[in-house]
């Protein structure tokens, strides 16, 4: 009796070899669109606009959210959706209300939305 149906037969599992396990497919950030997103929710921390963020990584899509408190739904959610990536750009920025405020190819350009001076600056 090998060591693999040794351990099947006493622990009554499957074992699995771990060259041929493969984990599950996810859409996530690269570093530097992770970095890009950090960049621009520190200048809101130092605004005192933004307080807290959330990812979340799945199946089809991987979402930036970012608080103004904790307790509250995002104020923002930067979405990476490969799927439209050929026709409307990968990235997008979703407001609370849940309109999508910009899209496009490039995410510097698409966090420039957030950015925007507010009226009382101008």
């Amino acid at each position: 009796m090998s060591d693999s149906e040794a351990t099947t037969q006493a622990t009554g599992g499957v074992v699995i070899p771990i060259n041929g396990y493969r984990a599950p497919e996810r859409v996530v950030f690269t570093r530097a669109e992770l970095n890009a997103l950090l960049i621009v929710y520190g200048r809101m921390v130092a605004k005192g606009e933004w307080r807290d963020y959330a990812i979340e990584f799945a199946k089809d899509y991987a979402s930036f959210a970012v608080f103004r408190r904790s307790s509250e739904r995002p104020l923002y959610r930067i979405l990476k959706t490969p799927k439209t990536a050929a026709k409307q750009g990968a990235f997008s920025v979703v407001a609370e209300a849940g309109y999508i405020l910009r899209r496009g190819h490039d995410l510097d350009r698409v966090l420039m939305v957030l950015e925007k001076p507010s009226r009382a600056e101008v």
